[in-house]
């Protein structure tokens, strides 16, 4: 969810309209339609100032990116000199590489 998403969605709950929760907030209506669509980064203190002008206060929390690359394997990358992570790279592209062209093989012969 988008602090865009998250104002939205309490402004409905409560049945603010925007120039209301403006007016609550101490900006514009325009500011909080930006806000709304995205179009304008806020800050966390400013969307907590929003929220709170709903009556509402706004909850930090993580979750999991969905990857392929394993955290752990992404910091030893990182430890690495620039030279070695551009051999690496060379060798899981070759592979790659490698495997694209034995699977064109066998479909070929199947």
């Amino acid at each position: 969810m988008t602090p865009g998403d998250l104002v939205r969605q309490a402004r409905a709950r409560k049945g603010l309209s925007q120039r209301r929760l403006a007016h609550r907030a101490g900006t514009s209506q325009s500011a909080i339609a930006r806000i709304e669509r995205g179009e304008e980064e806020v800050t966390w203190s400013r969307l907590r100032s929003i929220m709170v002008a709903m009556g509402e206060e706004p909850v930090l929390s993580s979750r999991p990116l969905p990857s392929r690359y394993d955290a752990f394997e992404t910091v030893h990358l990182r430890a690495m000199t620039p030279d070695a992570r551009l051999e690496s790279g060379l060798n899981v592209n070759s592979f790659a590489s490698e495997l694209a062209t034995a699977g064109r093989a066998t479909t070929k012969r199947g």
